[in-house]
């Protein structure tokens, strides 16, 4: 997923951004990029701080798990977790990866989390030959670049974009849908799949700006389309609000968003107009995630897993189990990425020669906000 955000960000800035976790002791405590004393390091790139952290918050948790729990199982091969906070920001992102890729130790990334980061940096990544395996990043054509180091552990917008305008006519039964996106490489790319998907009921497209606060005018333009379904592509720390607006106007029409809005930021900028709404997401509720995922993560951080934790926690141990085997080359960890053929915590992990899972196991999620939570529905059919 993309933020387009323009930002200065000076060398003291990128040194800043790198906090090295020695996760040769449990995997939650910062340090220095060098400390710790592990051979080894993966890192973490999403954000961390800004606007949309929300969605960045279960990754970076998830990593911290599968690294903690790597470290107490093989200590022989004890790894060193790098959080890079990009901030989702992709002006951001492209100095980070640099400082990455001069880091011999990384061996693997985490990451990006959004696609605009993604985009602007995964030549970056590509030249240093360091694999990353984003968890979130789904517009589709991220995987066109001819980046061998590229992979995703989700679906990406190709699946969700027609799944959302499957659900929108079968299930919600919409002959009228509203559409806005937010300009984003995110959003813009999703909001094309469901606008190709819904066809005819489409009755109007409009976008809004990041950081946009006044949204008078587009609900305006929904009231007088007096549509069944708005469906909002983008990023909670717009949707919320944007939400909350479309109620304040009178609008009565279904909300749905996707999983860019899948974060208790966008139930707190929504507030009394976020239940009914429904989100979307190429992501696995973490109750349903195999094995013991849910519970460790629960047990380590008092909190259920959120938007992508499950798929962050297979990326890491893709990675991992790297190292444990021996790996210790970025060539070598890609060899080891692109054979990986192995049951994860949200699916089975392994990837096509263009770094995508495998398409017989994605899965699209519905989710219902109510009372003020996201609940997990079903998953599209």
């Amino acid at each position: 997923m993309r933020r387009t955000l323009v930002r200065t960000l000076t060398g003291v800035a990128v040194a800043a951004a790198l906090i090295g976790t020695a996760a040769c002791a449990p995997a939650d405590k910062s340090d220095d990029t060098g400390s710790g004393g592990c051979t080894y390091k993966i890192a973490m790139m999403g954000p961390i701080t800004g606007p949309n952290a929300g969605l960045g918050k279960p990754i970076l948790e998830s990593v911290k798990l599968a690294v903690d729990q790597h470290n107490k199982k093989d200590a022989a091969h004890c790894v060193t977790l790098v959080e890079s906070d990009d901030k989702g920001d992709e002006a951001v992102a492209p100095g980070l990866a640099q400082q990455l890729v001069q880091d011999q130790k990384v061996l693997g990334v985490v990451g990006p989390a959004f696609s605009g980061p993604t985009k602007a940096s995964g030549q970056i990544f590509e030249d240093g030959a360091l694999p990353i395996i984003s968890a979130s990043a789904t517009r589709p054509d991220l995987a066109d670049n001819g980046w061998k180091t590229f992979h995703r552990s989700l679906g990406n917008d190709a699946s969700q974009g027609p799944a959302v305008g499957k659900f929108i006519k079968d299930t919600l039964k919409a002959a009228k849908v509203f559409l806005i996106d937010d300009k984003s490489e995110y959003g813009t790319g999703l909001a094309d799949q469901a606008a190709t998907a819904l066809g005819s009921a489409v009755v109007d497209r409009q976008s809004i700006q990041p950081k946009q606060t006044d949204f008078s005018a587009i609900a305006s333009a929904v009231n007088a389309a007096k549509p069944d379904v708005v469906f909002f592509a983008g990023y909670y720390a717009e949707g919320g609000p944007l939400a909350k607006a479309l109620k304040t106007a009178g609008v009565t029409a279904t909300f749905v968003g996707p999983d860019g809005i899948k974060d208790q930021g966008f139930i707190d900028g929504a507030a009394d107009a976020a239940d009914g709404s429904i989100i979307t997401c190429p992501c696995v509720p973490a109750e349903k995630a195999t094995g013991t995922f849910a519970a460790d993560y629960k047990a380590m951080f008092g909190a259920d897993a959120g938007t992508y934790g499950a798929e962050a926690y297979d990326a890491a141990t893709v990675f991992l189990t790297g190292i444990s085997a021996g790996v210790d080359s970025r060539a070598k960890m890609l060899e080891h990425v692109n054979a990986y053929d192995a049951p994860g915590v949200s699916k089975h992990i392994k990837f096509d020669d263009k770094g995508e899972i495998d398409k017989s196991v994605i899965v699209i999620w519905t989710y219902d906000v109510v009372d003020g939570k996201i609940v997990a529905r079903e998953p599209i059919q």
